[in-house]
């Protein structure tokens, strides 16, 4: 007798494998998708940042500043000081109060004149027209980060998994349904990423085949060509300009990606067969690239103090005419000296910032999450405005990332060191080059006071190395058909956990009246709410 193999129980390709080989063998099927997956994450996002956006009525932490700000500058093409108790009377439609004396303010003006957009459309005592514009560019940095995980994986399904997690993650949401400046940072820092990649898709090609026209002849050229027609690196140098418009750490953007640029392009040459390829990147093109990514990004940053320049009443606007010019400010125009000691102001005011604060958190502990925001909170006893909740009930916008997501993000940041480390795909690079740049400089100034919502502008990247992680689970098309099978369910069940998890911070997130024990049952560590 002979022994006889168990027989394994007959398995089916799941839905995932069965519609992938449909699209690949269906183009116009392959096309609607690949428009109609972004479409519907964008609308979801739209509609969790846009539902009833003007509540509360209020300002909500930092728009005490920003929306004021924004307002006065708007009108006068410079941020004003307002009087004491402005607030109250901001609140109750009295919007005129600011003063022609230019106020001090710590961040460039892009920010604050988007702010101003909505504002000046919807009125400037309307809270949904001081946020609108916070939640049109949340709603379409999810649309980009599409876009960039679209470029890095290659899949429409896992391009649609990094953009729905953004979608639903509820830092993301508070940042865009509050006047902050953050989010605006956050949608210029993606674009320029995605425009970086564009351009590393056209590059490579353009290089490998001049290369190897100028190989024809079998010998290997000494030196590359040095190319000037590239666009998207303009477009990558406009839009971290923007980001630095908007706040400063844009600079440390413009430096990642410029450095970026140049590595790559020295692999790009390697690849390609060029002799002298350390040397070709960095003293032929790389200089080149300089010219076309740094000057258009200082050109928008200046662009966006064009008010403060064009105008006589802002902070300090005429303080270099006090003192004769020496040396090269001698023949620099006296505004742009001024700007310069402005920013001087700035960068002290930055650097010794150190005022205690209950929900401060340093930059160590962002990846543990221990201290998250509390942005607005507001109390109603029982029986008062509807509350029929014995504790009481409370209004909260928390700060708070979905916890699964977060945590399996920074799990996957660190899996992806090392499968970086094994492999060297350059994919990887992209992630890392944005967490360096949106994270790092942070641990620079450990005493500086600074929050948790910082984070906002890293969520993007650590959510693509999420994706990166989810796909590794999922398996690669060559294993097999029980392996893959188990994978996909294991995403598929991280996601609508995930998803779970997103609705029941949902209301704590966007400032919904609550029962108190509700709230209370959010407390899950120490500094949480």
């Amino acid at each position: 007798m002979t022994a006889t193999a168990p027989l394994l129980p007959r398995m089916r390709p799941s839905f995932y494998d069965r519609w992938t080989s449909r699209t690949a063998a269906d183009p116009r099927l392959a096309r609607r998708w690949a428009w109609l997956a972004p479409l519907l994450v964008t609308v979801l996002a739209g509609i969790l940042r846009l539902w009833d956006l003007g509540r509360p009525h209020a300002l909500v932490f930092d728009e005490t500043y920003y929306v004021k700000d924004a307002w006065a500058q708007w009108i006068l093409g410079y941020a004003a000081k307002w009087p004491d108790g402005a607030n109250a009377a901001f609140l109750a439609g009295d919007t005129e109060g600011f003063t022609s004396a230019g106020s001090f303010v710590v961040h460039p003006p892009l920010g604050k004149f988007l702010i101003g957009v909505g504002m000046a459309i919807f009125g400037p005592d309307s809270s949904f027209g001081w946020r609108i514009t916070t939640a049109l560019f949340g709603t379409a940095t999810v649309l980009v980060l599409y876009l960039v995980a679209k470029a890095l994986t290659g899949s429409v399904a896992f391009a649609t998994v990094a953009s729905f997690l953004m979608a639903i993650d509820g830092l993301a949401i508070v940042l865009s349904r509050i006047a902050l400046l953050d989010i605006f940072l956050t949608f210029f820092v993606l674009l320029a990423f995605w425009f970086v990649l564009l351009d590393r898709r056209e590059h490579a090609v353009r290089l490998a085949a001049l290369v190897a026209t100028r190989s024809a002849d079998g010998e290997r050229p000494a030196w590359g060509p040095v190319l000037w027609s590239r666009p998207w690196v303009m477009a990558a140098g406009a839009a971290a300009g923007a980001a630095t418009g908007v706040k400063w750490s844009g600079v440390y953007v413009v430096a990642g990606l410029g450095i970026y640029l140049v590595v790559t392009d020295a692999l790009a040459r390697r690849r390609a067969g060029v002799g002298f390829w350390p040397t070709d990147a960095a003293f032929r093109q790389g200089p080149v690239t300089f010219v076309l990514f740094v000057p258009i990004a200082v050109v928008v940053y200046l662009a966006s103090w064009i008010g403060w320049l064009a105008t006589d009443g802002g902070w300090d606007r005429h303080s270099a005419e006090l003192a004769p010019a020496t040396g090269v400010w001698s023949w620099v125009p006296s505004a742009f000296h001024s700007l310069w000691l402005y920013h001087r102001a700035i960068y002290d005011f930055h650097v010794g910032l150190s005022s205690a604060h209950a929900y401060a958190s340093p930059a160590w502990q962002w990846p543990l999450l221990l201290r998250p925001t509390s942005m607005y909170a507001e109390t109603t006893p029982y029986g008062e405005a509807g509350c029929l909740s014995a504790n009481g009930c409370i209004e909260n916008i928390y700060s708070m990332p979905n916890p699964l997501i977060w945590f399996a993000g920074i799990a996957a940041v660190i899996y992806l060191v090392y499968r970086f480390v094994r492999t060297r795909d350059w994919r990887y690079a992209v992630v890392f080059t944005g967490i360096g740049v949106t994270y790092v400089p942070w641990l620079l100034y450990p005493e500086r006071t600074m929050f948790q919502f910082y984070t906002i502008a890293m969520l993007p990247f650590v959510l693509l190395a999420l994706t990166f992680a989810l796909r590794d689970v999922a398996g690669a098309h060559h294993t097999d058909l029980y392996r893959r099978l188990s994978g996909q369910r294991m995403v598929l069940v991280f996601l609508l956990v995930a998803t779970v998890l997103s609705a029941f911070w949902y209301p704590i997130v966007t400032g919904m009246p609550v029962p108190y024990d509700f709230w209370r049952a959010h407390n899950w560590l120490p500094g949480w709410v």
